[in-house]
């Protein structure tokens, strides 16, 4: 019972962050694409599917080059 809770926690965690990756990706400027050749990309997949908390989500080290590409602290992506 405690793991689904959790499990769900670590759900809206991910979402979390996608929303606020793409809500400071949108005003800095860049298009999905672009911050996906940023770091290191060729496909949007990646953006898309994690800043909407699908399939995919950003791990720590892609976090963390969005936060420097992006001008913001790493911080601002978990609030």
């Amino acid at each position: 019972m405690r793991n689904d809770y959790i499990d769900q926690e670590i759900l809206d965690l991910h979402k979390l962050i996608g929303k606020n990756v793409q809500e400071i990706r949108i005003q800095k400027g860049f298009t999905q694409l672009k911050l996906a050749e940023a770091i290191g990309h060729n496909s949007t997949t990646i953006i898309s599917q994690a800043e909407i908390g699908s399939k995919k989500h950003f791990n720590i080290e892609q976090l963390y080059k969005i936060s420097i590409i992006l001008e913001c602290d790493i911080t601002d992506f978990f609030n």
